[in-house]
């Protein structure tokens, strides 16, 4: 992880986005887990996002107090599961965790994604233009996200160069 609430944790973080659906993403030691999409875990024999996304919060009218248990539900699933030290949790519904995040019961401490609904969008192009721009070539889903990069001179001329292209 390279910026927001994740920058320089260690240990297992889990990155969930509410929203229309339920996007998650692990990290361990900064170093993004692929495949780690749990948003469709099953809880009381229903999908996850049919019980804690923030488009179902939003059809049933429900109350914060409502909708914060659900999320608790789902990420107590995930605390059993997993233990992660840390929940990120972003999404359209993260600007709004003042509401709920009082209310959640959980015992892994959770914030609020300090980069809100861009986290993922940040995280993804910083992702592919440094797979793109070297790091042995991996696939982005498994290389470590390393945020002086930007600043570095290869990396800087890499996006010059990408400027003059589009131009």
């Amino acid at each position: 992880m390279a910026f927001g609430a994740g920058h320089d944790q260690s240990g297992l973080i889990m990155m969930v986005t509410l929203g229309t659906g339920i996007g998650t993403a692990l990290f361990l030691d900064g170093v993004l887990l692929p495949n780690t999409e749990l948003g469709h875990l099953e809880i009381d024999g229903k999908d996850a996002e049919l019980i804690a996304s923030d488009r179902v919060r939003e059809a049933e009218d429900m109350s914060w107090e409502k909708y914060a248990n659900r999320v608790s539900k789902y990420l107590r699933h995930v605390e059993m599961l997993l233990s992660p030290r840390l929940f990120i949790i972003g999404g359209g519904v993260s600007k709004k965790a003042d509401k709920y995040f009082p209310l959640l019961e959980i015992g892994t401490p959770v914030v609020a994604a300090t980069l809100l609904n861009n986290a993922g969008i940040i995280g993804a192009a910083v992702s592919a233009e440094q797979a793109l721009t070297g790091h042995g070539g991996q696939h982005p889903g498994s290389i470590p996200v390393d945020a002086s990069r930007p600043g570095d001179p290869a990396a800087a001329e890499a996006h010059s160069v990408n400027a003059e292209e589009a131009h």
